[in-house]
């Protein structure tokens, strides 16, 4: 959480191309997050996160400034669609729910880190257990020799089990059965527990012989989750998650448009949609939701939504939600410049994902400039006559382009394959020119 604003959109430039408002706007509330924290408590209390509203056509960079935001952020954070929730008494998920999600995603989080921070601890535990396999234990009543023997076999035989010498070596072991969560968050969490009372009832009349025969280098793997259930302090791990889910979480809104109620979209599923957006309410502006981990309060979470609003507008959500996502930014479409920038100066672009996929063939793919620009210009042209899906064109268009020598690319293995304007006009001219095939093809 300790990035500059400034470091904020420059991670977030290296994967998505312009959005300048919608980065800023991002990158100052979840530095506000941070000015936060370091206040004291009374005032802390008084500061409300700035909910944000993304408003954009599709493929412009909402979700993708999620996802990226996800593996920057070490907090607590989901991605939800605001259209598979259903208001309370409907058939489907609770929104309730997502807080629930966001709690065992902070649990994940919290778990990940102090397993790192007790590494050593762990790896002892996994490499005492193979190795006491390995090396049977001496009779009682051995002489000081044959012990002093055998503690230095025992030693020898740790450091082969550490250095991998021993991982193809097949042993029988005995391992305690791991009660695997099946975290439902639509449950409320006292039908958790009493899901829970049955699987434990279930798992003791059913008492498995935990006994299997497995390779040592598997052994590590099965042992490492029976490791951390005895050595990590499980309380501590859910008070702190909790903590940092209320202080720290983002939950991302996505499709918000969805449950807007539009002069368009009058039909049966209307009310339900409403029924969402007053469920939604609460959550957003501030309450306390019940996890099978404790309370948590959602005063200072962070929600960002988004939508591509074509049907609906913002305004068209009731005021009371609309009030509660303050600060708006409108993404901008794209044009052809912007599509080539994508193509060209995107980390991990399309077309060194094609490159380095193809390498995998021994072939070496390259684009020619000129090609590169009429592919922006084709899939622009593409997105205004049809339907316009933003950057998520260019895979249609480089799929399109690349599929024949893709299919042949074994026979081009140590050579060099140059994707020329020739070839990419040849490929796409007749579908772009042609609306019907257009829409179907691209």
């Amino acid at each position: 959480m300790n990035l500059t604003p400034k470091e904020i959109v420059e991670y977030l430039d290296k994967y998505i191309i312009s959005q300048k408002d919608a980065k800023k706007t991002i990158a100052l509330a979840l530095r506000t997050r941070y000015r936060r924290m370091q206040l004291d408590d009374d005032m802390q209390q008084e500061i409300k996160p700035k909910n944000i509203l993304m408003i954009g056509s599709t493929g412009v960079g909402k979700t993708e400034i999620s996802r990226r935001l996800a593996k920057m952020m070490k907090v607590p954070f989901i991605k939800v669609e605001a259209s598979k929730y259903t208001e309370v008494g409907f058939v489907g998920r609770d929104v309730e729910s997502m807080v629930r999600d966001l709690v065992v995603n902070s649990i994940n989080i919290v778990k990940m880190e102090h397993e790192e921070k007790n590494k050593d601890k762990i790896n002892n535990y996994i490499i005492n257990k193979i190795t006491e396999k390995l090396v049977p234990p001496l009779p009682k009543g051995a002489s000081q020799s044959k012990q002093d023997d055998y503690q230095r076999l025992l030693e020898a035989m740790e450091k082969r089990v550490e250095n991998g010498e021993m991982d193809d070596k097949i042993i029988e072991m005995e391992f305690e059965k791991i009660n695997i969560e099946l975290v439902d968050s639509n449950l409320p969490p006292e039908m958790v527990k009493v899901q829970e009372s049955f699987t434990k009832i279930f798992a003791n009349i059913n008492k498995e012989d935990n006994k299997k025969e497995v390779s040592v280098k598997d052994a590590k793997m099965l042992l490492r989750q029976e490791a951390s259930s005895k050595l990590l302090d499980t309380t501590s791990i859910n008070a702190e998650a909790l903590r940092r889910a209320e202080n720290g979480g983002i939950i991302f809104l996505d499709e918000i448009d969805k449950i807007a109620l539009s002069e368009k979209s009058q039909g049966r599923n209307d009310p339900s949609k409403e029924g969402v957006q007053r469920d939604l309410l609460p959550i957003v502006e501030g309450s306390s939701i019940s996890t099978k981990y404790g309370t948590i309060n959602t005063d200072h979470i962070l929600f960002i939504a988004a939508g591509a609003f074509h049907v609906s507008k913002p305004s068209d959500l009731i005021p009371e939600l609309q009030g509660r996502f303050p600060l708006r930014v409108e993404l901008e479409s794209l044009t052809e410049e912007t599509l080539y920038k994508i193509l060209t100066q995107t980390q991990n672009s399309l077309l060194k994902q094609y490159e380095a996929l193809l390498g995998v063939e021994g072939m070496k793919l390259a684009f020619e400039d000129e090609a590169v620009k009429t592919i922006a210009k084709l899939a622009h042209k593409a997105n205004e006559t049809a339907e316009d899906i933003g950057a998520r064109r260019l895979h249609t268009v480089l799929e399109k382009i690349l599929e024949d020598i893709s299919f042949i690319a074994d026979e081009y293995k140590d050579k060099e394959f140059i994707v020329t304007s020739e070839l990419v006009h040849e490929k796409l001219d007749v579908v772009v020119d042609d609306d019907d095939l257009s829409r179907y093809i691209l």
